[in-house]
């Protein structure tokens, strides 16, 4: 779990240069350990690469898995509400800060599960596996319980506070309803349009009222905004139904980033004030067609102005590492990670000024 703190360590090259033995693991960490500080920032990039030294037990059973998961889970980068508004963000200076983020990517060797490849949009955007979620099937049927999600934590590491996605298929439709019962799910957000020159997302949704496998779902109100469209859905599975809210934002293009943050933030303060509402305890279901990309923005920046909000400030950098061992790849662009730190000084510019930073 990554957490916010008011000063970062300096990071220590003099314990990787040390014994002048290196093995093939202790390389494949150094790679990531130059995470160069922020120009016009007194705060430094965190990794702390103590732990992977000399200790014999730990190297002799970590795997690159393991190596990568914890540079992730020591990277951190913490900026006090007046840095984050004073600073003046440039694409160039965040690029190399983001280019340095293990990507932890899932491999389909760790995923060694019949029919899965036929539930993936893109072959090489895999669920990580000890987060993924599993659909509760009849037992012999490990191939149906499979869908392209993960559990995404939360702020301040609060459990599957979120569950990421691809877009769902034609022959997932079922499987993304089975999933939102499951996890009693209050909310969908939707980060795309169904088609942006190619198919992004098939329409899982009726028009009035439909079936998908044994759910039942009626449009029961649309409220359509500027910037996004809210329905109203009732999920029905036999005598029992809920309530979901399904929120679209579709003026984000695929892999770029929305011409506005306002719009943007408008977005994340309306899903946390239909959470509030809600009574359900279930996670936020986010998804735009990848489910990596725009929904590790919308996450990232929910968890960053709850870290805000709560503290005073923001480790931007750390909550991108910890969606990133959650799923591999979240925040895909250095563009989106620009924009991120855009909106987050928006909203950190509408808070209270705390006068101690």
């Amino acid at each position: 779990m990554v957490r916010a703190s008011s000063a970062c360590p300096k990071v220590h090259t003099s314990n990787l240069l040390r014994e002048g033995k290196r093995t093939g693991m202790e390389r494949e960490a150094r790679k990531h350990v130059r995470l160069q500080d922020r120009r016009g920032s007194n705060v430094s990039l965190v990794l702390d690469m103590s732990s992977l030294s000399t200790t014999e037990p730990i190297l002799s059973v970590s795997t690159p898995r393991d190596v990568t998961v914890q540079l992730l889970n020591t990277t951190g980068h913490v900026l006090s509400q007046k840095m984050l508004q004073q600073q003046s963000w440039s694409l160039e200076e965040l690029q190399e800060e983001f280019a340095k983020i293990p990507s932890n990517f899932a491999s389909a060797e760790e995923l060694d599960i019949p029919r899965r490849a036929a539930k993936d949009r893109y072959k090489s955007i895999l669920p990580n596996p000890q987060s993924r979620v599993c659909l509760k099937r009849a037992e012999g049927q490990e191939d149906e319980s499979y869908i392209n999600a993960n559990y995404i934590r939360g702020y301040a590491g609060q459990e599957k506070a979120y569950i990421a996605t691809q877009g769902p298929m034609l022959n997932t439709v079922n499987d993304f309803w089975t999933m939102v019962w499951q996890e009693k799910a209050p909310l969908i957000v939707m980060l795309t349009k169904l088609k942006e020159e190619k198919e992004k997302c098939v329409c899982y949704w009726p028009e009035t009222e439909a079936t998908y496998g044994p759910f039942t779902i009626r449009i029961q109100g649309i409220c359509e905004f500027e910037e996004y469209t809210i329905r109203t859905f009732a999920l029905k599975l036999k005598d029992e139904s809920r309530t979901v809210k399904h929120i679209v934002f579709s003026s984000w293009p695929d892999q770029k980033t929305p011409e506005s943050a306002k719009t943007f933030l408008h977005l994340v303060l309306e899903v946390e004030k239909i959470q509030q509402a809600t009574e359900s305890t279930g996670p936020i279901v986010a998804h735009c067609s990848a489910g990596i990309g725009r929904t590790g923005c919308f996450i990232a920046t929910q968890i960053g102005c709850q870290q805000l909000k709560d503290k005073g400030e923001v480790d931007i950098l750390g909550i991108v590492c910890q969606l990133r061992i959650d799923r591999g790849g979240m925040i895909q662009t250095s563009e989106q990670y620009q924009f991120l730190h855009h909106t987050l000084a928006m909203y950190a510019s509408q808070l209270p000024k705390i006068t101690d930073c």
